[in-house]
């Protein structure tokens, strides 16, 4: 019988007996063609174990991170997530995670075409509509999509391919040990018949649902997975096809605008020309709504004109009076106390002031919304679209059954988009005014209304003798980290947004996500928070830019107290070989050490995250040449003029993707250290768009950078997304402090600088639409 010999690779066995390493337990699905689910994933790794003479015990994050969190909770849910083989040969996958960029729809269909055996242009994947029934298994966040669908696609592509085998031998009559699956064809090896996965999908079917074993291929095996490939999304993308929330037709949506007010979260006291604006050209619908004043007209440009035509009264806003000042303040009162020192050590202390940052995206805060009387659809770009869906249909007042959420691509998000926001807005909008809405926020209502990294500051003290570090405390203290998307679902974003609950949820965060690399005796690193009455949220690694940098500015500063080279001393107090590895990869490539200019130097430093390693190493020119150059409307300042960078995921899925996923990462890192922050006056921010927010820019761009991708270390994939920004940000600002011999301790570099700019006004609070954009073009 079938079940008494050796199995074959990807081969569906009956109910098996036991389960070993590399088999897992899927479900082929009841269906009209062949559909497949998996069931279990795959467990977390523990850290390496390194020795020093003063070694450090592992933190949390060490043994149990949140991405591990995060994989574990996606588990119970994932026979949920299914594959379908269709009649044309193809293999169609409705992924529940938002690509906004970052390739995750190219990676999963290299999953899928790993174990399918199936060529990477023969499979679709979509987004997933919001499924409350996945639960925590919809959450796109904290560099988690690849590690957590790694194996639960890869188990429902064999139970696939194996289902398609086993139909092709009971249509030939031969034993499936003489078949083989390539490029989506099934072949004997005794006759030379061949079958399409196409015609075999619905003989592959089943009646019923029920268990199936598998096992997936080992690393040694993979022919797809590991391999550079394009972005199966990438003619879309430079053809203009590819389509974003604005970009759909929904019958009768028409484009939507709001009227937001002069400080952060402000309210409407009062209107006074809601008739005057409604018989603009163009215009079909004025409403007062809980963020301000909604138009609708035929076009943007003509909602724009009604914006910036409204005449409201304003109520005061969350953070009426504030300025960057005075939270930095209100952050010094609320340090948590350092320990007290020992007479007969030395010690290194220092603080450092982390300002606002822009979370705005490429693609502007948008939805679109058509709410009815007993019903809603709501299309937008979701990172949470099971807390969205569930929060906007409190609201309404209506089942959740009856708000259907659809989740589109996005252009960006760096934890933007796991705010609903948008949505939540368009919704209540559409509602009001009776009609389907697409709403889009103007670029200044992202930076002045929408999300930012909040404004931090990181004591720091590392006592050290005879070449040796004894503690290292660090006290970060931050504006309050809105986590109101909590964790997918409803619950835990509500609990999110408690008075108490949501210092927990962001000590739970901080604690599972920042780590220290170095063996520095007994560490602490420890939260605290302050006002909550910005809008903020987890852009781009939460709090490990700034964690990472101060860390790395004085491990900078250990090594010049002891005499000692700043690449030595990380590598002698690294806990992890492949940390190491990665360090010693960049100061090869990068020549560390070599004789450079006065005014120009080498910073170096290294980032563990979600079970991956990552060393960068930046060169930067401080001189007053470089510095002092002008370029119309732009800050130009110091430029990092090259950057190696080395990475260890453990198993890079696919490499292209991953060295875009880091040069984006160093992009971010240079400006954060460099440019790139929101100054705070009188209750707003007075950037108002990209033009005023100095993001890394052409000139500033390194004219050198390597990215080396290093060999597999494991059979896993760790996290990516985030990677590299901690890493970068680090590096230059140790290469700042070396050229300029003063280590930075506020950032942006450039905040305490004249602006560069004239802030636009808060009244209107919009711009005009630009009439001749040539007069701009460089």
């Amino acid at each position: 019988m079938e079940s008494h010999r050796r199995p074959q690779p990807h081969e569906a066995v009956a109910e098996p007996e036991s389960i070993g390493r590399r088999r897992f337990l899927g479900y082929v699905v009841a269906a009209s063609t062949l559909t497949v689910a998996a069931q279990l994933g795959e467990s977390v790794l523990a850290p390496a174990e390194a020795a020093a003479v003063v070694p450090s015990v592992p933190g949390p994050a060490e043994i149990y991170d949140l991405n591990d969190m995060l994989t574990h909770a996606a588990l119970p849910t994932a026979n949920l997530i299914t594959i379908r083989i269709d009649t044309d040969g193809t293999a169609s996958f409705a992924l529940p995670r938002a690509e906004v960029g970052q390739g995750i729809t190219t990676s999963s269909a290299m999953l899928i075409a790993e174990e399918l055996d199936l060529p990477l242009d023969r499979i679709r994947v979509s987004l997933a509509d919001a499924r409350p029934e996945l639960v925590f298994n919809q959450l796109t966040g904290g560099s988690n999509t690849t590690i957590s669908t790694f194996t639960p696609i890869r188990v429902a592509a064999a139970v696939a391919r194996g289902r398609l085998l086993k139909a092709a031998a009971l249509e030939l009559g031969e034993a499936i040990d003489t078949l083989t699956a390539k490029a989506g064809v099934i072949t004997s090896t005794l006759s030379g018949r061949s079958f399409g996965y196409g015609e075999l999908a619905e003989k592959a079917a089943s009646v019923t649902t029920r268990q199936v074993s598998v096992t997936v291929k080992e690393p040694s095996d993979f022919e797809v997975i590991g391999t550079a490939q394009r972005r199966i999304d990438a003619l879309e993308a430079v053809t203009g096809r590819k389509q974003f929330a604005m970009d759909l037709h929904v019958p009768g949506a028409l484009p939507a605008m709001v009227c937001r007010p002069p400080t952060i979260n402000g309210t409407v006291r009062s209107v006074e020309n809601l008739d005057e604006v409604r018989a603009l050209p163009g215009i079909t619908d004025v409403v007062p709504v809980s963020t301000g004043v909604a138009v609708r007209g035929r076009t943007f440009g003509q909602c724009i004109d009604a914006v910036r035509a409204l005449k409201v009264d304003w109520g005061p806003g969350t953070a009426e009076g504030k300025s960057d000042a005075t939270v930095r303040g209100e952050l010094r009162r609320a340090e948590l106390p350092l320990a007290g020192l020992d007479l007969l050590t030395k010690s290194v202390d220092a603080r450092f002031t982390f300002h606002f940052a822009s979370n705005s995206a490429l693609e502007t805060n948008c939805a679109i919304a058509d709410v009815r009387k007993d019903s809603a659809q709501i299309w937008a770009s979701l990172k949470s679209p099971i807390t969205a869906q569930e929060q906007i249909a409190l609201k309404l007042g209506l089942p959740v059954t009856a708000v259907k959420v659809h989740v589109t691509e996005g252009g960006g998000s760096f934890g933007r988009k796991l705010f609903h926001d948008a949505a939540a807005e368009a919704a209540e909008i559409s509602k009001a005014m009776g009609k389907p809405v697409k709403l889009m926020w103007h670029r200044t209502d992202d930076f002045r209304q929408g999300r930012a990294h909040p404004m931090s500051t990181s004591r720091v003290r590392a006592t050290y003798v005879l070449g040796q570090v004894l503690t290292y405390d660090q006290r970060h203290t931050s504006v309050a980290t809105d986590f109101g998307h909590g964790v997918g679902e409803i619950i835990t974003s509500e609990a999110a947004r408690l008075p108490v609950g949501g210092l927990a949820f962001s000590e739970t965060v901080f604690t599972l996500t920042q780590q220290t690399p170095y063996n520095f005796g007994v560490v602490t690193q420890l939260l605290s928070e302050t006002d909550r009455g910005f809008n903020t949220g987890s852009m781009r690694n939460i709090y490990s830019p700034n964690v990472r940098c101060a860390q790395e500015l004085v491990v900078d500063e250990l090594a010049k107290r002891m005499g000692k080279d700043a690449y030595a001393v990380r590598r002698a107090f690294l806990k992890d070989t492949r940390a190491r590895a990665v360090l010693d990869k960049v100061a090869e490539v990068g020549h560390w050490g070599r004789s450079m200019p006065v005014g120009t130097a080498q910073g170096i430093a290294i980032h563990p995250e979600y079970h991956a390693f990552v060393a960068v190493l930046a060169e930067i020119d401080c001189r007053p040449g470089t510095t002092g150059r002008k370029i119309r409307d732009a800050y130009t300042g110091p430029r990092v003029t090259k950057v190696v960078c080395a990475v260890d995921v453990g198993l890079a899925v696919n490499p292209r993707g991953l060295e875009a996923q880091m040069m984006g990462g160093i992009m971010d890192g240079i400006a954060l250290t460099l440019s790139s922050g929101l100054h705070l006056d009188n209750g707003h921010f007075l950037e108002g768009s990209w033009d005023n927010y100095f993001y890394t820019r052409q000139w500033n761009t390194p004219p050198e950078l390597e990215i080396v991708v290093m060999p597999p270390t494991t059979g896993h994939p760790g996290g990516a997304g985030e990677l590299a920004v901690a890493g970068a940000m680090a590096a230059v600002a140790c290469a700042y402090g070396r050229a300029t011999g003063t280590m930075p301790t506020t950032f942006p570099i450039n905040h305490g600088e004249p602006l560069g700019f004239e802030p636009l006004p808060t009244t209107p609070p919009v711009p005009a639409s630009p009439t001749d954009g040539l007069s701009r073009a460089f």
